[in-house]
């Protein structure tokens, strides 16, 4: 029988076992590193364990052309980086593997990319403006200096004076990029991106001596298509520490690339997808596990409206006009720009510019193209802003007719001249008596002055308005709002505005300015008889990698215009439509199997030189109904008219017209005058080959 004393010594043993227990489970739970918000305590491994949980980067989706046509894709490439978990905590160690690593690469002919602002040579001197970031990364005040910000880095990170004023700005450069880029146990820092086999064999052989150097497998956002719709495509690129902070609150880490421009830009959230995240665990200087916590959800895929064998067209009509013809008045032609919408949506079909440009250049020389003349890698299709000319005079018809200032009979006598409030006007005609659909066909300017002296500009300005005129459109990717030829808007810009302006605008002939987009937009809304569209380029949304539909995108009637008479678009429509039998034999509209209505303008452009001016039109067919409406400007030249049969029957073509059925065949890439060949698949299952990775005037023509 046990005595009391034995059974308290029981007790006693029994709660140590249960107290060593507890200390030897919380000897397991103990993590051995500091900082960190992602690291997180193992539960499965030794007191050295480290275990911290990273971001598994979605697969960005595709975007495609109206058929399904790769047009921006993915591809794989390696890069090298260093992780934080393996490098070295030790300053000057870190210090050593850094520059052996930065000699190797460069070796190889990788240079680092670094963001620190200074300039590589002694003197040190700062390389841009504000560098209000740079200082407060180091804890530095703002009247830091260029010296100050090195000797800062040297010291914080005991850059020794055994390395040459080189080395330590070297070395300098790369513990910045840390800072700059949150260098984590979650985020890598990439020291070079898509480098060829043989420097990864090198790298990963320095591996046994620098420590947390590896080669990874990276996503690259690959170019398939370079030639269709570059400006609106756009471009991805690097966060920037001014978007770091908003888009860490989206989910984005440092290093991702995220949407700049374009399309890329403008539906990023549907194109990124949703990050995932892993578990990974170190033990003994090695990866003993990664579990995954989320996983990822791929972008979606996003179709455009644009058939990329329509926009190769459209922009080859465009080329050959202004090869065609050169100069004007001995000047040179060569710039302008052409818009395509489908007039009973409002889904843009084409959208070209010139001069234009190639993405893959613009992704391997930015800054050719930057510098190029003429400014390829300006969008005139959505920000270009010109005076619309005599095309504005179906806006000044339709505010007349519906006013009740005129009727479809009312007729005015043209004897070329018009005189008003003393100022002394022309016509480029004498059309006699006239009346509203002849006046629109033959563009006749005093018609058109004395309906704009009786509707005043209050009534001018609020139809431009109803047409979308002074606003942007809306279009995913953005574009110019325009200005209207108003007293506000003089008032605005600083100029006078004097009372004979107002029948300059009624002639679309006074200073405004709207784009060619918006112009196409006029035109579909006259053929949808007051009915405006907003223009939209994303057809729909697919789930990445499968032909499963997820979201379609619906027409927008963006405004309507109430009608006070039925018949005010049936003179507007008949004139457009007489207007489009006065072309020559090669280019007439008038044996189509259906009828075009079409309303040009010659602006001038310069006050003190009335030979100079552009070239413009709008139009839609077949006028009774309307499939497709454009718009086009030629800058500094004439006859832009001639190119509209071209539109029109390569719209047949590609999408077809009253039932007839498309037949679109994608030509191969041509780039800088050379045809490449470029597989590019069909459907949004498709694998994609081939990467890299305003003005001012007082007369008016027709």
């Amino acid at each position: 029988m046990k005595t009391i004393s034995d059974t308290i010594k029981s007790i006693i043993i029994i709660a140590l076992v249960v107290l060593l227990g507890t200390l030897a489970s919380m000897r397991l739970m103990k993590i051995q590193i500091v900082g960190g918000d992602d690291i997180v305590a193992p539960n499965r491994y030794a007191s050295d364990a480290l275990i911290f949980e990273r971001e598994i980067v979605p697969t960005r989706g595709e975007i495609l052309d109206y058929n399904g046509n790769v047009i921006i894709g993915n591809s794989s490439r390696t890069d090298i980086v260093l992780q934080k978990a393996f490098f070295p905590q030790d300053l000057q160690e870190g210090n050593r593997i850094l520059l052996e690593l930065y000699r190797a690469l460069e070796k190889h002919g990788y240079v680092f990319d670094e963001e620190l602002p200074i300039t590589r040579d002694t003197p040190y001197v700062f390389t841009k403006d504000d560098v209000s970031g740079v200082v407060e990364d180091l804890n530095l005040n703002v009247y830091a200096s260029a010296e100050n910000c090195i000797d800062k880095l040297i010291s914080d990170y005991k850059i020794a004076d055994d390395y040459s004023d080189e080395e330590k700005r070297i070395i300098a450069g790369m513990r910045y990029q840390m800072i700059a880029k949150d260098f984590s146990y979650g985020i890598d820092l990439l020291l070079a991106k898509g480098v060829d086999p043989d420097t990864v064999i090198e790298i990963k052989e320095l591996g046994n001596f620098c420590r947390g150097v590896e080669a990874v497998d990276s996503a690259e956002r690959e170019i398939v298509r370079g030639d269709i719709l570059p400006h609106e495509i756009g471009t991805i690129g690097p966060i920037y520490a001014e978007e770091y902070d908003d888009l860490k609150n989206k989910g984005y880490a440092m290093d991702d690339e995220v949407g700049k421009s374009g399309i890329e830009f403008a539906m990023e959230r549907e194109l990124r997808g949703e990050a995932g995240t892993e578990e990974v665990t170190v033990l003994d200087g090695s990866i003993a596990d990664i579990r995954t916590k989320k996983e990822p959800v791929s972008g979606q895929s996003v179709k455009l409206t644009v058939d990329g064998a329509y926009q190769v067209k459209l922009q080859g009509i465009l080329d050959k006009f202004l090869q065609d013809r050169p100069t004007y008045n001995g000047n040179k032609v060569n710039k302008g720009a052409l818009v395509v919408l489908d007039a009973k949506t409002g889904a843009v079909r084409g959208m070209a510019t010139a001069p234009t440009y190639n993405l893959k250049d613009m992704a391997e020389n930015y800054d050719a193209l930057l510098a190029a003349e003429n400014a390829p890698m300006f969008n005139r299709c959505t920000w270009g802003q010109y005076l619309p000319g005599s095309t504005f005079k179906t806006i000044t018809a339709t505010a007349g007719l519906n006013e009740g200032v005129i009727t479809g009979n009312t007729s005015f006598v043209c004897n070329r001249f018009y005189e008003f409030y003393g100022g002394h006007f022309q016509c480029t005609g004498y059309h006699g008596n006239i009346s509203v659909r002849r006046a629109i066909e033959v563009s006749c300017n005093v018609y058109f002055y004395e309906v704009a002296r009786q509707l005043g500009i209050d009534n001018i300005t609020k139809y431009a308005q109803l047409y979308g005129l002074g606003s942007s459109t809306g279009i995913e990717t953005g574009d110019a709002p325009g200005f209207l030829c108003n007293p506000e808007t003089f008032a605005e810009r600083g100029q006078e505005w004097y009372i004979g302006y107002v029948i300059q605008a009624g002639i679309g002939n006074q200073d405004c300015g709207f784009t060619p987009l918006q112009l196409a937009n006029v035109a579909a809304t006259i053929g949808n008889r007051g009915t405006r569209y907003q223009p939209y380029l994303v057809d729909s949304l697919y789930t990445f990698g499968s032909n499963e539909l997820v979201k379609k995108t619906e027409p927008k009637v963006a405004d309507k215009i109430t009608l006070n008479h039925e018949d005010v678009y049936d003179y507007i429509i008949a004139g457009m439509m007489d207007a489009a039998k006065n072309c020559p034999a090669p280019y007439q509209l008038t044996d189509l199997g259906f009828d075009v209505a079409i309303k040009t303008g010659t602006p001038q452009t310069d006050f003190n030189d009335k030979s100079k001016q552009n070239s413009v039109f709008i139009g839609f067919a077949p006028a009774d109904d309307p499939e497709v409406a454009f718009a086009g400007v030629i800058e500094g030249g004439e006859y832009s008219k001639y190119m509209i049969r071209d539109i029109i029957l390569a719209y047949q073509e590609c999408y077809g017209i009253k039932g007839s059925k498309p037949n679109p065949v994608l030509p191969p890439e041509s780039r800088n005058g050379t045809t490449a060949v470029t597989t590019t698949g069909t459907g949004t299952n498709s694998s994609a080959a081939s990467s890299v990775s305003t003005a001012t005037t007082v007369t008016a023509a027709n």
